[in-house]
């Protein structure tokens, strides 16, 4: 087993190719059920301590890459508007450094910081959402900017085109409205064919809040929702992405202190294992 953390601090060498960058937010200010994921970037961290480098479904070995951890970008104590300010210039950083930017929630408000930074560099780039819940309100007890509203947000300074959902099973009356204007009519944890295509040809962030699995996978969420997605289905998901040009990726909404098995956080470390290099190597050699 891996004897210490697979992303570890380090400052990344102008010569040598980087495959990935990793930063902290460790930030909750605006959750509204649940809070603790202000650890989670701390606790996939300790997790990645329990996988092996080596992924057997892509015969990809992190050993093989080089790697850096930027650290945590923001105190969690942070207001938002400071947060996300800091959060999008460590990602800028990343992004500036590295093959792929991977941003470790946190809450899911940070992800709107993550594809500001993305918007920044590609300002053609999509984002893919996976994800229990729309966030599409347009405010969360009286601000625009929350974890149940960051997507609407995106929507206001990106265009709603720009957005494509997956996984959704859990939405408010004013989410389904926009929902059904905006024309998306199915969010299921599969990719349609011609939205492959359409994904293929741009630039992506893809954000994954760990409550788009099913509770009995992954306890340690804020806002869990029954009847979803097994690990397996959410990695064959993430999978399916690899001949897109994933730029960035998060995982978000993992709460430690909810889950003394630690079992999501675990779920998280390997997902981002298996995203580190599935979209920060290049394919192996034959």
């Amino acid at each position: 087993m891996s004897a210490s953390p697979l992303f570890t601090l380090a400052v990344p060498s102008a010569s040598v190719r980087t495959a990935a960058a990793i930063v902290g937010a460790p930030f909750d200010l605006t959750a509204s059920f649940r809070r603790g994921s202000r650890e989670g970037p701390s606790a996939i961290r300790r997790l990645s301590e329990s996988l092996e480098t080596y992924s057997p479904v892509l015969d990809r070995d992190l050993e093989d890459l080089v790697l850096v951890d930027l650290g945590d970008a923001v105190p969690a104590t942070a207001p938002v508007g400071e947060a996300l300010a800091a959060i999008e210039r460590a990602m800028g950083n990343a992004l500036s450094v590295a093959q792929v930017a991977v941003l470790l929630g946190g809450e899911h408000t940070v992800s709107l910081a993550g594809y500001r930074a993305v918007r920044r560099l590609y300002p053609d780039a999509l984002l893919v959402q996976v994800d229990a819940h729309a966030d599409l309100r347009s405010e969360w007890e009286g601000e625009a900017i929350t974890h149940a509203s960051w997507l609407n947000q995106v929507g206001v300074e990106f265009g709603f085109d720009s957005i494509f959902q997956f996984g959704i099973r859990s939405l408010a009356r004013e989410e389904a409205a926009v929902r059904r204007r905006l024309g998306w009519h199915s969010s299921e944890l599969v990719m349609p064919e011609e939205i492959a295509g359409v994904l293929s040809s741009r630039p992506l962030y893809l954000t994954i809040d760990i409550d788009v699995l099913d509770p009995g996978n992954a306890p340690g969420t804020g806002s869990p929702e029954p009847g979803g997605a097994s690990f397996r289905e959410l990695a064959d998901f993430v999978y399916g992405l690899a001949p897109c040009n994933v730029v960035a990726f998060d995982i978000v909404e993992v709460a430690p202190n909810l889950d003394l098995s630690e079992v999501t956080a675990a779920a998280a470390a390997k997902l981002v294992r298996e995203g580190v290099l599935l979209f920060g190597s290049e394919e192996p050699s034959e």
